[in-house]
C-alpha cells in the first residue's frame, strides 16, 4: 500500500541545523509520505539562502516576511518588495509575520506597523498570510478582524498554540489553524481541545523545523518527516484513519496554497 502523502506546511530549512544535510532531510521526508514542504525566510536579508532551496529541490516552495521577534533589528520591509517576490512560481505565501509580545513586547508598535503591510502584501498577491503569534492574542484578534473587514485575504495561524478566543476568531473569519508538534506533546490538552472542537477542513499540519519536534523525538532537532507523528495524532483527534486525516490536510493546503498546488515542475 503506498504511503498517504502529506505537507509540511512551514519549516526553516536555511537554518543552520540542516546545514549540509539537506539533501538527506527531503528525502527523509519522501520516504515518510512528505511530498512537500514549504521553508519560510523570517529576515528579508536571508533570501539569497532560503530561494534557492526552494528552485533546486523539487518538493520545497517558500514565503517570505520579516519575523516579528526581529522587526526592531531589520529593516521594514515595504508592500512593494513583498508583491514583487509574489512572480517567482514557487513563492507561495507572506510570511511569517505576526505579533510577539513573550520575548519581544518592547517592539509592539513596530511589530504591528510590520504586520499590517504583510496584511496588505496578502491581499495585494492573493497570496496566504502566515501568522506568528505569541502572548499577543487580543493585538492579534482584533487587528486580523478588522484588517479583513476592511479587505479579504486568507490566512494561517501557524504553530497555533493560543487560546480559544483566538482560534475562535481566526476561524470565524475562514482562516486555517495550523498543528505542529505542540500537539502532540503531552501537557498541550487545551492546545488538542481547541483543535479538536475545529472544523477538520481548516486543519494544516507542520513541523516548524528545526523546533518543536513531535514525541517520540521530543528535544531532537525537528525535520519534515516527523509531520507524520504529528498528523497520527491530528487524526486521534478527529476520530479518522491516518490515510483520511492526511488526505484532508492535503485538501486544505491545497485550497490555501493554491499557487503550490497548481505548481507544476518544468520540464
Amino acid at each position: 500500500m503506498s504511503t498517504p502523502k502529506i505537507t509540511d506546511s512551514h519549516c526553516h530549512l536555511d537554518f543552520p541545523d540542516f546545514e549540509g544535510r539537506l539533501g538527506e532531510v527531503i528525502a527523509n521526508a519522501a520516504d515518510a509520505g512528505v511530498a512537500r514542504m514549504v521553508t519560510i525566510c523570517t529576515k528579508m536579508a536571508n533570501l539569497p539562502q532560503v530561494q534557492p532551496i526552494a528552485e533546486n529541490h523539487a518538493p520545497v516552495f517558500f514565503a517570505a516576511a520579516t519575523h516579528p521577534m526581529s522587526v526592531a533589528s531589520e529593516p521594514m520591509v515595504s508592500v512593494e518588495e513583498l508583491v514583487a517576490l509574489a512572480a517567482h512560481p514557487k513563492f507561495v505565501g507572506i510570511g511569517e509575520t505576526g505579533l510577539d509580545y513573550h520575548y519581544t513586547a518592547d517592539s509592539r508598535d513596530v511589530q504591528i506597523e510590520s504586520l499590517l503591510l504583510h496584511i496588505e502584501a496578502a491581499r495585494q498577491t492573493g497570496l496566504p498570510l502566515i501568522i506568528h503569534s505569541r502572548d499577543a492574542d487580543d493585538d492579534m484578534a482584533r487587528i486580523l478582524t478588522e484588517e479583513h473587514s476592511k479587505g479579504a485575504f486568507d490566512c494561517v495561524m501557524h504553530c497555533f498554540s493560543s487560546g480559544p478566543e483566538l482560534a475562535k476568531a481566526a476561524l470565524d473569519l475562514g482562516f486555517y489553524l495550523s498543528m505542529s508538534g505542540i500537539a502532540a506533546f503531552p501537557r498541550s490538552k487545551e492546545v488538542r481541545e481547541i483543535f479538536a472542537a475545529a472544523p477538520v477542513d481548516r486543519i494544516l499540519v507542520e513541523t516548524d523545523a528545526p523546533y518543536l519536534a513531535p514525541p517520540p523525538y521530543r528535544g531532537k532537532r525537528n525535520e519534515p518527516a516527523f509531520t507524520v507523528h504529528t498528523a497520527k495524532v491530528g487524526a486521534e483527534l478527529y476520530g479518522l484513519s491516518y490515510e483520511d486525516f492526511a488526505a484532508q490536510t492535503e485538501a486544505n493546503f491545497e485550497r490555501l496554497f493554491a499557487k503550490a498546488a497548481a505548481y507544476e515542475v518544468p520540464a
